[in-house]
């Protein structure tokens, strides 16, 4: 059982979640921004009302977001925009955004995008993958974590990172550990490889990984593409 510094077995278990949904958080992702290409993304958007699906389900009392990119904690009133990309759109994290709100990163707007496309108005709480397991721990109810993350972005000569050999084995990797509610082999991912490859999500599925590992869980994996040579995963997992 590999773990990441700072958890101990305890506390692990103490702060296991109801459910997981792993979803990529590319901004093409969003049909304003991807324009004539949003085509390319419908499967995936899919795939993620589905995960999302079984994650309300099991009736969470919050909603975890966690993904790359920010510090510290983030929920009502905090907003992110896709201005960078090319699109004057701003998505409140957690009910309407407010003067002098923090700015959420990428990972946790489009994970606040894919929530209220599912029609959820719950409690919501934003993390990067070192807090999630503190930020689990003492909510008031059960929690459930949408994890944000993207596999390699080198899958062909046209990503993001050009091509790499490794790129595909490294993203077939992770798919399998989803199907098969592995969580040990997401903990043991090689965070250094990961940033090689320019996977993104490594971090994220580390961080669930090493909650969950040792426990059962039912697995669905729901999307394993890359359709713009980035690997997107979309799985759901329910612990037992």
């Amino acid at each position: 059982m590999t773990s990441l510094p700072g958890e101990d077995r305890g506390a692990r278990a103490a702060a296991a979640p109801v459910a997981v949904a792993f979803c990529p958080g590319p901004p093409l992702l969003l049909p304003q921004v991807a324009g004539r290409a949003a085509a390319g993304t419908a499967g995936l958007r899919a795939a993620c009302a589905q995960a999302l699906g079984d994650l309300l389900a099991t009736g969470p009392a919050v909603v975890v977001v966690v993904g790359v990119g920010g510090r510290g904690r983030y929920g009502p009133g905090d907003a992110g925009d896709l201005r960078g990309h090319g699109v004057d759109l701003e998505v409140p994290f957690c009910r309407p955004a407010r003067p002098g709100g923090r700015r959420t990163p990428l990972a946790l707007t489009v994970g606040a995008w894919l929530l209220d496309g599912v029609g959820h108005r719950g409690p919501r709480l934003g993390v990067a993958p070192a807090d999630l397991a503190a930020a689990l721990t003492g909510l008031p109810g059960p929690a459930a974590v949408l994890a944000v993350g993207d596999g390699s972005a080198r899958r062909t000569a046209k990503a993001p990172g050009y091509l790499d050999d490794a790129a595909a084995p490294f993203d077939a990797a992770v798919a399998a550990a989803l199907a098969g509610g592995d969580a040990a082999a997401l903990a043991a991912l090689d965070p250094a490889e990961g940033e090689r490859l320019l996977a993104a999500g490594v971090p994220t599925w580390r961080a669930v990984g090493a909650l969950l590992a040792g426990r059962p869980v039912t697995a669905r994996l729901l999307a394993d593409e890359a359709p713009f040579g980035v690997g997107y995963l979309v799985a759901s997992w329910v612990p037992r």
